[in-house]
Order: structure tokens, then sequence, then C-alpha cells
């Protein structure tokens, strides 16, 4: 992801498809395969013949704050969401479907100078016009498929934990689906979308994002590396659904500011209707509104954001 409002690389972001689901095929394990080789299990990790092997994470089993989205089923063939109950274990895990040998993906990350405890990454399967269009998210140093391409940026990380955040405010993604026309958010549209650089963020910025993106992303002890690289020695933060609506919602409204946007702009973001009236032909958010209105009788991060906004700046 490159930049606003500056060319160039400012992040110094380098890219990599870590595995590829059928060119690596060969080198995956499946829990069948695992288990008939009388593999040693312990946590998610297992132990066959002096080697170690970890998940392999696929796109679908992540989203924004969340890398304990999905879970595969012990058949290997399906998936369901993991829910508020299970996250509120923080010695959950995700089940992949595959499992790959560290010793690979430690060669792969090495050879990218990457020596960090944890990976950033987001999902090339999206739409233009699903809840969200960029689910971008932080997992575990563990084997990624090629749909969940990563991100190595050069910089602090607490800004990372910026980037992270940016990545997933209501005023990017709504820039992010202006350009996208398909269901593939590659590596050509992602180089191209306004991402605020490092030194767009004063201290005061850093006091307000780092700490919430903290509490969001920091739910289970497997992402500990990541805690650790913010400062943070505590436990995992309880997983409750309205407090991190709440945060989510506070940092939406502070991006809008630092994007510059007036109240007025973000209103629109959130839902033109709001601005231009009823019979307006456009919207930016319908399957999110829809979802909330279903699931709240509200659309509730429009309420949410707008009150933060006024808490905030007004």
């Amino acid at each position: 992801m490159t930049v606003m409002p500056s060319a160039g690389n400012p992040w110094g972001a380098r890219f990599m498809a870590m595995f590829h689901m059928s060119g690596d095929s060969a080198r995956f394990r499946t829990l069948k395969q695992l288990r008939a080789a009388g593999a040693r299990r312990e946590g998610v990790m297992w132990y066959l013949d002096g080697e170690r092997y970890v998940p392999l994470y696929e796109a679908k089993l992540v989203h924004q704050f969340d890398h304990r989205w999905a879970e595969y089923e012990d058949d290997g063939k399906t998936t369901r969401d993991l829910s508020d109950a299970d996250k509120q274990d923080p010695n959950r895990c995700v089940q992949p479907r595959y499992w790959v040998a560290a010793a690979e993906v430690e060669s792969r990350l090495q050879a990218r100078g990457w020596e960090r405890g944890w990976l950033l990454g987001w999902r090339d399967i999206t739409n233009a016009t699903n809840e969200r269009t960029v689910i971008a998210g932080v997992v575990p140093r563990v084997g990624v498929g090629n749909k969940f391409p990563l991100i190595f940026p050069e910089a602090e990380t607490n800004l990372i934990a910026c980037l992270v955040a940016n990545l997933s405010v209501l005023c990017f993604d709504y820039i992010a689906r202006q350009k996208i026309g398909g269901t593939t958010l590659n590596f050509f549209i992602a180089k191209q979308l306004p991402v605020l650089p490092p030194d767009a963020y004063t201290p005061t910025d850093l006091d307000f994002i780092v700490p919430r993106v903290l509490e969001l992303t920091y739910t289970a002890w497997d992402l500990k590396p990541w805690a650790e690289d913010l400062g943070y020695s505590g436990n995992p933060f309880p997983w409750n659904p309205d407090s991190r609506a709440q945060l989510r919602a506070e940092l939406d409204a502070y991006y809008a500011k630092l994007y510059g946007l007036t109240e007025e702009e973000l209103r629109y973001i959130l839902d033109p209707a709001d601005v231009e009236g009823p019979d307006y032909p456009s919207e930016t958010f319908r399957a999110l509104k829809q979802k909330e209105i279903r699931a709240f009788g509200e659309y509730r991060t429009r309420r949410l954001v707008l009150e933060a906004w006024g808490q905030l700046f007004g």
C-alpha cells in the first residue's frame, strides 16, 4: 500500500504471497494425514519425525481486528465462524485446513528479512458490495496462503498498529470501494490506495490509536509477540462485542479527521441518504447497514461513529 499525499513508499513496504494453495500443496498436511502418521500434537502445533508443523492460515479465517474469525471442522472441508463465547477463551486458536513445516515458513520469512513474531496481511478476495471491502489483520507467525498477501513495513510496531487501523476504518474502505472493479484486491490495486504515511501521525495520535488497536487485536495468547512489540506484557484483552464496537467507532471518527473530512462528509460516507435524503440513489455500506438493522434494530455503526465524532471534535 502506498501513500497519501506524496508518491513513493514511505512505509518501506514489501509484499509476499507465502504459500500458493495449488503449487505448494504437496508441502501441506491435513489433520487426517498427521494423525495417521502418528504425529504428536501440542496446542495448534504438530510434531512428526523431528519436524514441527504450524497452521496454514487462509484468508477466510481472518477478519478486521480478528485473527480468529473462522476455522475448519475436523473434516477439513467445512468452515464455521467462531462464536463470541469461543473468542472469550484467550487460549482458543483457530483450526486450519492444513499444516506446513515450520522450517518452510521460517525460510521464506527470513529470505524477506522479517524477524517479528507476527504477520500483517489482507484478504485478496473481496467485493465493493460486501459488508467491508478491505479486510486486513495481524496473525501469528505461521504459514499463510496466497489469498492473504503479506505486508512487511519498515516501521516501528506502534506505527504499524496505526497502519492496521488505517486499513480497517470506514473512510479508507469507502475509497477502496471506488477502486475495486471485480473480486480481487491484488497488489497493483493495493499499491494505489491512499494510506496515510508514518509521518502523518503525531505523538498525540499514537496515544489515541495504539491502545485501541492493541485492545482490539490482542484477544488471545497466540498474538503475545505482537502485544510485546507494542510494549504490553499483560493478559489478552477480553472479547467484548459492545466495547469492541465502541473502540472501532472511535477509530473510524478519528481517522475521518486525520483524512481531513468534515462531519457532513463522514455522514455521507456512512450513508448518503442521511445527507442527500431518502430518495438518493447511492449507498455505500448497504450490507453493513442491513445486517445491523436486522441484529440491533438500527444502523448501529452510524450512530456510534457520529457520537464518537461529537465527543472527540464537537
